[in-house]
């Protein structure tokens, strides 16, 4: 569905990025690892073309990126962000209903067919209950909902998310991640997710991709990448790799220096 090839990126001097080159199927849960600086979060802006790469080039479906307008970019591949800020309390239906921007004509009025797409993505989230809510008013778990629902209001085949579970409780990141998961096996949409935890990534994903320095250090299944030597190496740090007793997923410990 994806494809990356030798992509580079810098925004002053410096590469952020550095000859990147993989490919997401359709129906996968991709994860993207790596310290902070390593170039997450900029790699998901260019799959979303909201950067341009310095060098290389992204074909979605075989057609390169640069040559899709944004209109069908953004009905076809949907973004959360790590934070997302509106300027205005907005409800929780009027902020599900921006999804549906890149499919409205000049006029830009909801139809009730977008109405319909609308509260069908709040029912998946089930936040339909609270639609008329203020966006102000809501917890941070409630958020993250109401903004993936906003993305599948977009019916995109692709959802890409940036840190999605960063300032969230264990209870809501589980929450989130199981609703992510569902809709990945039951509505194949296709997941590329930027995350700091790596036993998350561990435990949702399909395959992984580890930065480091702006290049891609290991890719392959949780099993392939998430190893002691590969971890210590990139992170700069002692940890413990052992197998998650009920998944058998690979997990990471830390480990105190000296201890």
């Amino acid at each position: 569905m994806i494809e990356v090839h030798s992509v580079s990126f810098r925004y002053h001097e410096n590469w952020v990025l550095e000859n990147i080159s993989f490919r997401v199927e359709k129906g996968e849960f991709v994860g993207v690892i790596g310290p902070n600086g390593s170039g997450k979060t900029t790699l998901l802006k260019i799959l979303y073309r909201l950067l341009s790469p310095q060098k290389g080039e992204i074909l979605f479906e075989l057609v390169p990126m640069k040559k899709m307008d944004r209109a069908d970019i953004a009905k076809r591949i949907a973004v959360v962000a790590q934070e997302t800020h509106l300027l205005f309390p907005f409800s929780v239906l009027e902020t599900v209903l921006m999804g549906r921007s890149p499919h409205l004509g000049h006029l830009m009025f909801e139809s009730e067919k977008d109405m319909e797409i609308a509260k069908k993505a709040m029912e998946w989230t089930e936040i339909l209950p609270f639609s008329e809510r203020s966006m102000d008013e809501l917890s941070g778990g409630e958020r993250k909902r109401v903004f993936i629902a906003r993305a599948l209001a977009q019916e995109p085949e692709v959802i890409l998310l940036d840190e999605p579970t960063a300032n969230l409780d264990i209870h809501h990141q589980m929450d989130f991640l199981d609703l992510i998961l569902t809709l990945n096996r039951e509505k194949g949409l296709t997941i590329v997710m930027a995350s700091h935890d790596i036993n998350i990534a561990s435990e949702f994903c399909d395959r992984l991709i580890l930065l480091r320095g702006g290049g891609i250090y290991r890719a392959g299944t949780p099993d392939q990448v998430i190893t002691k030597e590969n971890i210590e190496n990139v992170y700069g740090c002692e940890v413990w790799v052992d197998q998650n007793p009920f998944s058998g997923m690979p997990r990471i410990s830390l480990l105190k220096k000296g201890g």
